[in-house]
């Protein structure tokens, strides 16, 4: 059976492409949802066809296979997170040893924010098929590349292995990989949640000064990791049980009613358009509807995944992880202002 990406553009805008294109969305977050709820050997096409609402028919329309699926979620997260450490690495100057400090603290931020993510790409990529360890190893092939540029501000003589990039990647990947394994391991008491009370889990943030000292060691010598170790500690973010910090902590937009059942519409039905969201709000006016969107997109806690009205198509709405956090929580209270 064919695949969405084997259908060709023209033809899958003949067959209605943005359905296709929301429920290969709907896809995709299933699968990374599974993949940190049980794991890939449990992520079954039946499991993920559930989870996104879709029927196993649709799931084989768009792609292959389970293994495909797997690829497109990951594809899509390195490639966020991609945008976010590059411009860090390359936005500290000139100095290697910052660089790396600035990435891994943006990279740890991303996965702390985002612990499913973080699973997926460390963890159970090992347990995937052929295609995603490929994918893996590009991945770190081109981790090692930005190591090794280290090697440039060694002492002469004392330049490191020819295999020191690789081994210091596999190094750091392998605390990464034992501290998300740690899946229950609670924060010290004075760390809990200000809301809930409830703790979270181990930041991944705290490893920054440890694992830049590890990565400078054997490019810049003993006395350059000691000044990394002992670098004040960076802020350390509460996890709280969904995996994001504190969701309406610096929040920009009022809640009201209205507010909160958009939220719980898109959170029903991922991918909600306009006029679908307007019905279920209890809005009539179209301008009021999409100024309150936009407002919700504007305080990251929805995304527009559609082609918009000036593509001809209509919008399509998902929850943000911070929106997801904010609703669990509205969800949980008796009532919302008016």
């Amino acid at each position: 059976m064919r695949s969405y990406k084997q259908v060709g553009p023209e033809a899958v805008t003949r067959q209605g492409g943005h359905v296709l294109g929301m429920q290969r969305r709907r896809l995709l977050l299933a699968m990374g949802e599974l993949l940190a709820e049980v794991g890939v050997e449990d992520a079954t096409v039946g499991r993920i066809s559930k989870r996104a609402g879709v029927s196993r028919r649709t799931f084989y329309e768009v792609f292959e296979d389970r293994e495909e699926c797997f690829l497109a979620a990951l594809d899509q997260a390195v490639e966020r997170i991609a945008g976010e450490v590059a411009p860090a690495y390359a936005g500290e100057g000139s100095k290697w040893s910052l660089r790396v400090r600035a990435a891994l603290m943006v990279l740890f931020e991303h996965f702390d924010a985002h612990p499913s993510v973080a699973r997926m790409c460390v963890v159970e990529t090992l347990r995937a098929g052929p295609k995603v360890l490929k994918r893996r190893r590009h991945v770190l092939t081109a981790l090692s590349a930005a190591l090794d540029e280290g090697r440039a501000e060694a002492r002469p003589g004392n330049e490191p292995l020819p295999l020191t990039a690789e081994g210091v990647v596999g190094g750091v990947l392998a605390v990464i990989h034992a501290r998300l394994l740690e899946t229950h391991e609670a924060l010290p008491a004075d760390n809990a949640d200000t809301r809930t009370g409830k703790v979270g889990h181990r930041p991944l943030v705290e490893l920054v000064n440890p694992l830049t000292a590890m990565i400078v060691h054997p490019y810049l010598g003993s006395a350059a990791a000691r000044r990394e170790l002992d670098r004040p500690a960076p802020k350390r973010i509460v996890i709280v049980e969904n995996g994001t910090k504190d969701p309406f902590s610096g929040l920009s937009i009022r809640f009201t009613y209205r507010t909160a059942r958009v939220l719980a519409t898109i959170a029903q039905d991922s991918g909600a358009s306009n006029r679908m969201i307007a019905g279920s709000a209890g809005i009539n006016d179209e301008g009021q509807i999409s100024r309150l969107l936009r407002r919700l997109q504007t305080a990251g806690l929805i995304e527009n995944l559609g082609e918009g009205h000036a593509r001809g198509e209509p919008n399509a709405w998902w929850l943000t992880q911070r929106g997801e956090a904010i609703h669990a929580t509205l969800a949980g209270k008796e009532k919302v202002p008016a």
